[in-house]
């Protein structure tokens, strides 16, 4: 195991906690080393979620993973939902709470998607603030988020890498370093994802989320419907080694596969951290496999369809 990350240790391989996997791992204990819950998923809960998530506590470690935290809001924040989320965390001993650095909702309407913030000098200290409140309360580090982004503000000055770069050390909160969606955004906006991945402070990434996506083309979707592409893997690998390994979790989330093929996809980091251990140098990332456009692309929108205005 490496050194603890802002106390949080290096649980190994994890996958997240969805409920059709309910009977298989209730049924079978896989031998996974940990698990990612959404933190939604439970913290109004009294019912079958939540008898379910109680077995599996006393089995395995477990990680909150929000998407309500709505840290780059304009509105006040939810103390009510903290508290929650504070209680849950004491209840199932939650190693960690995540979320993202995104907006979810505004004038106290959820938008239930994870909204991109404009870069700037004014956003920072405005999201700098709030995590120290939402810390504060949850008397924890939280750990955050790089989003997947599809446009770019004209108000933003600064680089997403500074950007988290620098909440991190102004704020002492940990990094979810999601592997997946730093080739979804650069990819959408034209930048160079090694130069994203080696310039955030890798001694704050407490965690690497990994995930499938859909290539349209012009874009890429963050769908979380299929296996790791094999140049996220090859970025994956590069984080490995500048950072020294950090929790790894695998998300799936639509077309969801049978557990067993859930834990053998991310069971495949094992082979990039071994590789990582005596490369000296990154392999380079394919140029052509990743760019084509998938074959379920044709049946994804892009994500800005609804909007009808031009975007700067």
């Amino acid at each position: 195991m490496s050194s603890p990350r802002l106390g949080y240790p290096n649980l190994g391989f994890g996958v997240g906690l969805r409920s059709v996997h309910y009977p298989y791992i209730l049924k079978h204990h896989p031998d996974v080393d940990w698990f990612e819950i959404i933190s939604e998923n439970y913290i109004d809960s009294q019912g079958r979620p939540r008898y379910v998530l109680d077995q599996i506590a006393e089995r395995y470690p477990l990680v909150m993973h929000g998407v309500s935290l709505s840290i780059g809001s304009t509105d006040p924040v939810d103390f009510e939902y903290l508290a929650k989320l504070k209680r849950l965390a004491a209840e199932i001993n939650a190693v960690w709470i995540s979320d993202h650095l995104c907006w979810t909702g505004v004038a106290g309407q959820n938008a239930h998607d994870l909204l991109p913030i404009p870069l700037n000098e004014e956003t920072l200290a405005h999201v700098t603030e709030r995590i120290r409140i939402v810390q504060d309360v949850l008397e924890r580090p939280i750990v955050l988020e790089n989003p997947s982004t599809y446009v770019t503000f004209a108000a933003s000055t600064i680089s997403e890498w500074e950007f988290l770069t620098r909440m991190a050390e102004e704020t002492d909160c940990g990094l979810l370093l999601d592997v997946n969606n730093i080739y979804v955004s650069c990819y959408n906006h034209d930048l160079d994802p090694r130069e994203y991945l080696q310039a955030v402070p890798h001694d704050r990434v407490v965690q690497f989320h990994l995930a499938g996506h859909t290539n349209c083309g012009t874009h890429i979707i963050d769908t979380h419907d299929g296996h790791v592409i094999d140049s996220v893997w090859e970025l994956y690998r590069e984080a490995h080694q500048l950072t020294g390994g950090s929790s790894t979790l695998l998300e799936w989330d639509a077309n969801i596969p049978e557990f067993p093929i859930l834990h053998a996809e991310v069971l495949k980091a094992q082979r990039f951290m071994g590789k990582a251990e005596v490369a000296t140098e990154p392999a380079d990332l394919p140029d052509e496999a990743p760019w084509e456009a998938s074959p379920q692309a044709a049946a994804v929108p892009h994500p800005l369809s609804f909007i009808n205005a031009d975007v700067e």
